[in-house]
């Protein structure tokens, strides 16, 4: 048996660190189920695209289940409330506050659902003076200066070809999550806020 069989964590996410994190939980064997807006993933429009597939997506969405709720419908909203009343874990990548105002967040289900795990991925963190900005994996390695010691020497800045900002903080979540998850497991408080940032705040 899987580690995370029995597991079930419902992701509100949508290209790369947040998908990659439940790609990871989903692999050790928890039931992933993903919600999409009516317009899907965007990762669903990135190439290589087979048969009218993208590659990219089936890639980091593989082993889980998908569901589409349009969150601003009061009927859609309910059931992803259901939803996450039913889970061990939500996972979302959305920018800081979308889910409050949404009446998902993390306030709304503590007293409700105590053993239940909430983890946020964004940009910047959940706090600080950038943390209302967007941010995608190429805006961190300029940043952190991964760009300033990729390609050739005297050259211009470059790309990393793998996105290592956001499978890092993909990565660091799934950790986050999964220890939290043991300490639930053990009889302690499951109520905990995880916010993984690409970027630390500033």
């Amino acid at each position: 048996m899987l580690p995370l069989a029995g597991v079930k964590v419902v992701e509100f996410c949508q290209v790369l660190a947040g998908p990659y994190c439940g790609m990871l939980l989903a692999d050790m064997g928890a039931e992933v189920i993903k919600v999409e807006p009516p317009e899907g993933d965007m990762m669903r429009q990135w190439p290589p695209i087979n048969e009218g597939f993208s590659e990219n997506f089936a890639s980091i969405n593989r082993n889980k289940r998908s569901v589409v709720l349009d969150l601003k419908n009061p009927a859609h909203k309910a059931a992803a409330r259901r939803l996450i009343l039913s889970a061990d874990v939500v996972l979302e990548n959305n920018r800081p506050g979308v889910m409050d105002r949404l009446g998902l967040g993390w306030e709304s289900f503590r007293a409700e659902k105590p053993s239940l795990v909430y983890c946020s991925i964004s940009a910047f963190g959940q706090s600080g003076p950038r943390s209302a900005e967007g941010g995608f994996d190429v805006t961190v390695q300029a940043m952190s200066g991964i760009m300033s010691v990729t390609g050739e020497e005297g050259g211009a800045p470059v790309k990393c070809g793998v996105p290592v900002s956001d499978t890092g903080t993909g990565l660091y979540a799934a950790f986050s999550i999964v220890s939290v998850l043991r300490r639930v497991a053990g009889g302690g408080p499951g109520v905990d806020f995880v916010d993984s940032s690409i970027v630390p705040s500033l």
